[in-house]
């Protein structure tokens, strides 16, 4: 029988065509990587250093503290946290209490956070101390009774924590930037896990089917939803990404984590895949291409997560300020479009691969990716992973196959695919096929030797600087001013990052809208990426016959306006 899969041709040496199912919780991969280098350095913040026998044990008494608190098997704990090493460790000691982590953008406003919040029903909320005000304003709409402040400046390095305290402009602007005050009530996360014994190894841990980790999404349509990811689902992608790339060495590489721990993309990468392969992780509470080339002196790059617009970036950075990038022998880019420019720049400038791979977060999130090889095909998100089946199927009738070189729905079967969306299943009956199969929303074209390319998005998502934008999402915010009777929200090209958010508005009637005004508006009830960068004032939106609002003909109208 032969093997009905020709994109595995474009496999480089190395790259088996199936990875065996984890049978393990996400967990032993920690455990692994403590047992088998506990004296390399497996987080970096700013220049202060944790081992990975110093993360376990951080981990075991994180664990202890959680399970002080009445945290338990199937339990939701929210972690609200940018990238730290607090949030490594919170995240694995959910984990180590066959509890379910739930990552949550920190930036969210309170209303966004309440929705989720609420949606999940975690009793415990792990956050930082900056952010911690926004979580208590939730209480009343959520069942969160514990907060726990997490305090950036405490993972600094010594010297870094003693400059802070003096009293200087710059001091107070940083240590403002870093930390918050906790309401009342709330615990420190610092003073908790010092405070706790590691945890006993008669506690049980999780098995592989357990539930790790809700992860929010709007999904193909809009509606913020928790995709459900078993321990088995995240341990399969990380050993996808790992065999992806036959050049990694345990304990041997350093992985840089721009990228926020709290989406699907980052988590991936900079936590599953790097500590099964016990890689250093460098880690940066947000992505200023300035703080990472400083880093980049101290402790090189070997291996670099992003979206497009990042590597742009650091690449003008790095040849202002001379830095030497040629120690990343792999990059690998998501969330959006990869310009061939941008490949050209990045690999004359470090001498390694840059590739563009897909995925989603109900895959956990990755699917498909250029071969880590010469054979990649820029322009091509690439072919799929190991272990996993694409199918091009006909929009309307999923049962049937596009033959090569026809647009399609895209199609996805295999071990990372998740079991559905929390508390939802009608949106998962809507999305999953028999047989495993999840509908992306996306059309694709399959050429004859299995190589794959996005061609439009059927969910009219909005990508932006690598986040998702629901446009339903932020009308629903422009609908509730005064002045607007209506709007449309679509994304437009750009540059920087990729698309931006614009709004098109009706004026309510007997009104004017002021569009500085209420762009303002609505940046305070909207995360930053969310809010829209342009508005423009239309008599009317076009709609269809059912009376639907056709975003694509506004798209295409202000595309053609000068």
């Amino acid at each position: 029988m032969t093997d009905e899969r020709p994109w595995l041709a474009a496999y480089p040496e190395g790259v088996p065509a199936d990875i065996a199912e984890p049978a393990r919780a996400l967990t032993a991969n920690l455990d692994g990587a403590v047992a088998r280098f506990p004296d390399r350095v497996a987080l970096d913040f700013l220049g202060a250093a944790t081992t990975y026998a110093q993360l376990g044990d951080q981990v075991a008494r994180a664990a202890e503290a959680l399970r002080a608190l009445g945290v338990g098997p199937g339990d939701r704990v929210a972690l609200i946290l940018p990238n730290c090493p607090q949030h490594v460790v919170a995240f694995y000691a959910v984990l180590r209490l066959g509890a379910i982590a739930v990552e949550h953008n920190p930036l969210y406003t309170a209303d966004e956070l309440a929705h989720q919040l609420a949606d999940h029903g975690a009793r415990v909320a792990i956050c930082w101390d900056k952010v911690a005000a926004t979580v208590a304003a939730t209480a009343e709409r959520t069942e969160v009774v514990t907060i726990v402040g997490v305090d950036l400046t405490a993972a600094l390095p010594l010297l870094k924590r003693l400059a802070l305290r003096l009293p200087v402009a710059r001091a107070r602007q940083t240590r403002a930037e870093m930390s918050g005050t906790l309401p009342g009530g709330a615990l420190s996360w610092e003073a908790l896990v010092a405070g706790a014994p590691p945890i006993a190894a008669s506690v049980e841990g999780p098995g592989a089917g357990d539930t790790a980790l809700l992860q929010y999404t709007g999904g193909t349509s809009g509606t913020p939803k928790g995709a459900i990811l078993t321990h088995r689902n995240l341990a399969a992608n990380a050993e996808q990404s790992r065999v992806w790339v036959p050049g990694l060495r345990d304990g041997g590489e350093t992985f840089y984590a721009v990228l926020p721990l709290f989406h699907a993309y980052g988590l991936t990468l900079c936590l599953t895949t790097a500590v099964q392969i016990a890689a250093t992780i460098v880690l940066l509470p947000r992505f200023d291409a300035g703080m990472v080339l400083d880093a980049a002196k101290r402790r090189p790059p070997t291996f670099f997560p992003g979206v497009p617009p990042m590597y742009d970036r650091l690449a003008a950075a790095a040849r202002e300020r001379g830095t030497d990038l040629t120690s990343i022998r792999y990059s690998f880019s998501g969330a959006m479009p990869l310009p061939p420019k941008t490949v050209e720049t990045w690999e004359a400038l470090t001498g390694g691969l840059l590739i563009e791979g897909y995925g989603m977060t109900e895959t956990s999130p990755i699917t498909v990716g250029n071969p880590m090889s010469q054979r990649r095909r820029i322009g091509s998100i690439g072919v799929p992973y190991p272990s996993t089946r694409v199918r091009i199927a006909d929009r309307d009738d999923p049962a049937r196959d596009m033959p090569p070189g026809e647009p399609g729905e895209l199609l996805i079967q295999g071990p990372q695919v998740f079991s559905g969306y929390w508390n939802m299943p009608e949106e998962t009956e809507r999305v999953l096929l028999p047989g495993g199969w999840i509908r992306t929303g996306d059309v694709a074209v399959m050429s004859e030797d299995g190589f794959l390319s996005i061609v439009d998005r059927v969910k009219e998502l909005i990508i932006t600087g690598g986040f998702n934008v629901y446009p339903s999402e932020v009308e629903d915010v422009l609908r509730e001013h005064p002045h607007v009777a209506d709007a449309a929200v679509v994304g437009l090209p750009s540059e920087r990052t990729g698309e931006e958010v614009v709004a098109v508005v009706v004026a309510a009637e007997g009104a004017s809208v002021d569009a500085e005004a209420t762009l303002r508006w609505a940046r305070e009830r909207l995360s930053g990426y969310k809010a829209p960068r342009r508005l423009e004032l239309v008599d009317e939106l076009p709609r269809s016959q059912i009376g639907k609002v056709l975003r694509r003909e506004v798209r295409e109208r202000l595309l053609a306006s000068p």
